[in-house]
């Protein structure tokens, strides 16, 4: 594996005590440089309460809770990502992903709108999961997209049941790889149905990039934004980027989380340590690390 930054003493006690709300571990549909397993062990010896097991293929819940059965711990958390592979706006499928135990609900990922149209365009050096999308789609198990939004930008029926599930389980909603457009009418319905947590995912992300100004009127409407470290990191948007639109929102709205997993890139645990050093050096404060890091992410996990 190549070389990664290895995060700082300081770093690494100011992030004691955070959970990771998004974060690829193995078994999953592509290799990961860790298992849940051996993840949870490596939280409980630095201090972390724990992780958001995401899978855009499948819901985690029983994963989670084998997991946390084995460390005698309550460490790993379920989550459901409203794909084609889960019957995309499938509300059932979110009631039963509750009564397992999942805790947060994401919109579509790899099956929103403009990324099926990145798959269908895709050339040269490609994501792991373009790569999968197009085995699936040569195994003749062609994944569809799942809209959000009708034609004229209103929350269709399905989004609106999913929706009041959400409001109803007190279940945290993320907003997954949508547009522009489509976060804004999905922010709106989902605050006009009681949903008590609302996260913007990757704001900074090329694909569904929101700039300072969108995401203050988001915050004004209640949202949280989630930064990833894996897309400046990854140089998917540039460090200055993603400090400006966090001076923008504030700490408060800001929610921190990995987005590790991947082979290539540092291990998963050093995840929130790695983008406190970051944020230390560009000027940002021991408390408001501390809120991105520690208060927002347990916020999160329901802690």
């Amino acid at each position: 594996m190549p070389d990664h930054p290895v995060p700082s003493a300081r770093a690494r006690e100011l992030v004691r005590g955070g959970f990771d709300p998004y974060v690829h571990a193995a078994p999953d549909f592509a290799p990961r440089r860790i298992t849940d397993l051996e993840l949870a062990a490596r939280c409980v010896e630095l201090g972390l309460s724990g992780f958001g097991l995401t899978s855009h293929y499948t819901a985690t819940a029983e994963r989670a809770a084998v997991v946390n059965a084995a460390v005698g711990a309550s460490l790993a958390v379920g989550s459901i990502v409203l794909n084609h592979a889960v019957g995309g706006l499938n509300a059932t499928a979110v009631e039963v992903a509750a009564r397992q135990g999942a805790r947060f609900v994401w919109l579509p990922t790899v099956s929103a709108t403009g990324e099926v149209a990145k798959v269908e365009s895709a050339n040269g050096n490609v994501p792991v999961w373009v790569q999968f999308e197009r085995e699936l789609r040569a195994a003749g198990a062609k994944p569809g997209a799942v809209p959000v939004l009708d034609s004229g930008g209103a929350p269709l029926p399905a989004l609106l049941a999913v929706l009041d599930v959400v409001a109803r389980r007190g279940l945290v909603l993320a907003t997954g790889h949508l547009s522009r457009a489509e976060v804004f009418g999905v922010v709106d319905a989902a605050v006009a149905a009681g949903v008590e947590t609302i996260v913007v995912t990757n704001p900074e992300f090329p694909s569904h990039k929101l700039s300072p100004d969108d995401q203050v009127a988001l915050a004004a409407r209640g949202a949280f934004f989630q930064r990833a470290l894996t897309t400046p990191y990854t140089g998917k948007c540039t460090w200055e980027e993603l400090f400006a639109a966090t001076r923008a929102v504030g700490a408060a709205r800001t929610v921190w989380s990995s987005d590790l997993g991947q082979v290539f890139n540092p291990p998963v645990e050093d995840g929130l340590a790695l983008l406190a050093d970051r944020h230390l050096e560009a000027g940002f404060s021991e408390g408001e690390v501390r809120i991105m890091a520690v208060e927002n992410t347990r916020r999160l996990a329901g802690a």
